[in-house]
């Protein structure tokens, strides 16, 4: 008899309706960066007209709305309008990152690295594998969905097991995993440069680094790869049963002589680039140490770790491309990189948008006033630092299911709570870290997620009558568990005072 799911009837499917109807009645989130900065521009006249201020706690100063909409505001939003795009904090960091993580794609590099990794596993570690994986493919943005989702799901009917619990698995390390890493990715630059930008309404020297949530990172990875496949051999493979589908199993091919050419090359080219750093790092007047106290913090390598993500890339990338034969002269390596931007299409205009949304928030005052008088609100409410984050995880995680992008969400959420936070003693990178654990977890239950649709499709190979319903019903126990097993980690974090990444503490000064 052929396999089916066991799929919901009532209430859950009519809320997945609903949520469904909102999504698509939404704008581009370009639009609505346009929408909200025109709105501003309004409220910071009603808030003139109202004569709103607050008294800043830290210096004592007055802060008044300031009108927009008046002449010297018009003058400000013309003038700068060019300004406020090119020196958005994140703009550039995203652009020359995704210039090593395109090489990394179009030589290959980074396929066949996951395709060894998953192909070399014992089969009773696979599922822990396959997750682990996923949550590594972070580094390159989207070559986890387009890639390891669907090799997981052939993986797995190879191995006699059900194709679909394979890449629910591969499906949860990319998208629910999206915020663990043992590596810096394309997003952690992005959130940094919001999270500074809000920071510096309060304080306008403040610097968020790329690696604000490393430590946090790191350890989180392990905890979401464990947790990951327990829910998938406890919950999820139990649930779907045995595939009696349609589809055949088909043969893993290994990794060819060009294939594994290339990546002895790559990895040559990594190690040497590993010993320049380090001898730049390690010895204790290393050239990439900060001149003046010879520490790693605010140094050369820090604050420069965007290069060395594009330079190690790079290098490792070309090497492999020579290896492997994917790259014949220098037109390959350029059009790798052109690809690359094409990709960023459509994040240039929204950052276009949120430029002008976040710099016209930032001179109304309005940010700073709001934050001045929730974080009098939160402070009356007494709570302590573990339930108002846990209470800022499950609102992060619920303004997901309606906004999928998470630089978007953060480029109007880091505005407004970053510096209620900071008011209250919270540093960015611990509102940042609680963020992306909400964000992540309910990632793989949203539709409006970007690639949802393209799970859908995935699902559909194996169940022709799969739908949103499917997917959402079989991924629901990791969103779950996920946001327990990251409630709880961040909890132990806060108890023990441990920085969530370098030079990133919890509490403010």
């Amino acid at each position: 008899m052929k396999f089916k799911l066991n799929r919901p009837k009532n209430i859950f499917p009519k809320f997945l309706s609903i949520v469904e109807r909102i999504g698509n009645a939404l704008p581009h989130p370009a639009t609505l960066f346009g929408i909200f900065a025109l709105l501003v521009l309004v409220v910071s006249w009603i808030a003139d007209k109202l004569n709103l201020m607050v008294t800043h706690p830290a210096t004592g100063e007055t802060i008044r709305a300031v009108n927009l909409l008046s002449v010297p505001g018009l003058h400000r939003i013309i003038t700068e309008m060019v300004t406020n795009y090119t020196g958005f904090a994140p703009l550039g960091i995203v652009m020359v990152a995704m210039l090593g993580i395109g090489l990394a794609e179009s030589s290959g590099l980074i396929g066949t690295s996951l395709r060894l990794l998953v192909l070399s596993a014992p089969r009773r570690l696979l599922t822990f594998v396959i997750v682990f994986a996923g949550v590594l493919s972070n580094t390159a943005s989207e070559i986890g969905y387009v890639l390891l989702v669907p090799l997981a799901a052939m993986i797995f009917l190879a191995v006699g097991r059900h194709p679909i619990a394979g890449l629910a698995a591969a499906f949860a390390g990319v998208s629910g995993g999206y915020s663990a890493n043992l590596l810096l990715g394309t997003i952690d630059p992005l959130l940094a440069g919001l999270s500074e930008e809000a920071a510096r309404i309060i304080d306008p020297t403040y610097h968020v680094n790329a690696t604000a949530n490393f430590y946090f990172m790191v350890a989180s990875t392990f905890f979401i790869a464990i947790a990951g496949t327990w829910v998938t051999e406890k919950i999820v493979i139990p649930r779907l049963g045995e595939y009696e589908g349609s589809v055949k199993a088909a043969k893993l091919e290994r990794l060819d002589k060009d294939e594994t050419r290339g990546l002895m090359y790559a990895l040559v080219v990594a190690a040497l680039f590993t010993i320049l750093i380090l001898a730049g790092t390690i010895p204790a007047g290393g050239y990439l140490r900060n001149p003046d106290t010879g520490g790693l913090l605010r140094s050369p390598f820090m604050d420069g770790i965007i290069a060395f993500i594009f330079l190690g890339a790079a290098l490792m990338s070309i090497a492999y491309g020579i290896g492997a034969r994917t790259y014949k002269n220098d037109k390959d390596v350029i059009k790798g990189m052109i690809d690359a931007m094409k990709t960023l299409s459509i994040y240039l205009v929204l950052a276009f948008f949120a430029a002008q949304f976040v710099s016209y928030f930032k001179w109304s005052n309005l940010g700073l006033i709001f934050a001045v008088e929730g974080a009098t609100f939160l402070k009356a409410l007494g709570l302590g630092a573990i339930p108002m984050m846990l209470a800022f995880i499950v609102l992060s995680g619920f303004i997901n299911m309606f906004m999928g992008s998470a630089s978007a969400k953060w480029a109007i959420m880091a505005p407004v709570f970053i510096p209620m936070f900071m008011l209250l003693g919270y540093t960015p990178e611990l509102i940042q870290a609680a963020y992306r654990i909400g964000d992540s977890t309910t990632n793989i239950i949203s539709p409006m997620m970007s690639y949802f649709a393209l799970i859908i499709a995935f699902v559909e190979k194996y169940d022709e009558k799969a739908g949103i319903g499917t997917v959402i019903a079989t991924m629901l126990p990791y969103t779950i568990v996920f946001m327990i097993v990251w409630s709880i980690l961040l909890t132990i974090w806060i108890f023990f005072g441990l920085p969530v990444g370098p030079n990133a503490g919890l509490f403010l000064n």
